[in-house]
């Protein structure tokens, strides 16, 4: 049966990756995902947060936000960055990418990922992570063509996705009309060699059995394979 946008349903939403969307990031890209745009952004400064000071390791942390009309109502600005969805969010984001980072590669430096929400048809956090990632492996190639690092500290590709149950049928990559009447939506993040970084599942009404989250699970993976091929040819040549 046909979605609401007349996707198949383990069909991912058009995506297109436009790279150095902002010219004074050390790596950047806009990255729409149907009509969820986003925003990903990278820069690596000197200094590490307290806990890590003289430990010669480095730091990578994210930024989360949404622009006013990002939705179809006015989302107030987050001055604070103190909202719980928001830190959650950029927890999420932060770990994510720390999962396949190098730490000890780059000296007491910090890499700060800033996720901006131009608009917003579900799946921000996920649009998030899979540019975030895109965003830091160019900013580590930029830094490596100018010397500053010797090889790029990445591991393994790092991308994320949603699916969920609606109207009773499993469907992958979820919009808006989809994720607000969803029966129960999962987060997942993954590593290229298949590994999980997280799962956030959650039913909004009947409890979900485990064959549906095993389902639903190999339907991300389905999904989350594709976008990693995506950034493969995104980053071009990164060494994993």
């Amino acid at each position: 049966m046909p979605r609401l946008d007349g996707r198949k349903i383990d069909q991912l939403r058009n995506i297109t990756v436009t790279q150095d969307y902002i010219k004074h990031a050390h790596g950047s890209c806009l990255i729409e995902c149907g009509d969820t745009k986003v925003v990903c952004t990278a820069v690596i400064e000197d200094g590490v947060p307290p806990f890590l000071k003289n430990s010669g390791t480095g730091w990578v942390t994210a930024e989360y936000g949404m622009l006013p009309l990002s939705c179809t109502t006015r989302v107030k600005r987050d001055k604070t960055l103190t909202s719980g969805r928001t830190l959650e969010i950029q927890r999420l984001i932060g770990r994510s990418l720390r999962s396949v980072v190098q730490m000890d590669k780059f000296g007491e430096r910090t890499i700060k990922i800033d996720c901006d929400v131009l608009q917003a048809d579900g799946g921000t956090r996920t649009a998030s992570i899979t540019g975030g990632f895109i965003a830091l492996a160019l900013a580590f190639k930029n830094l490596r063509k100018q010397g500053i690092l010797t090889a790029i500290p990445l591991n393994d590709y790092v991308a994320a996705i949603s699916v969920g149950v609606h109207k009773g049928e499993k469907v992958l990559d979820l919009n808006y009309e989809e994720d607000s009447k969803a029966d129960m939506d999962m987060n997942v993040v993954m590593v290229g060699k298949g590994d999980f970084v997280e799962v956030q599942g959650t039913a909004e009404g009947k409890p979900y059995t485990k064959k549906q989250l095993d389902d639903l699970l190999a339907m991300a993976e389905k999904g989350i394979k594709e976008l990693i091929e995506m950034q493969r040819r995104e980053t071009g040549n990164i060494g994993i």
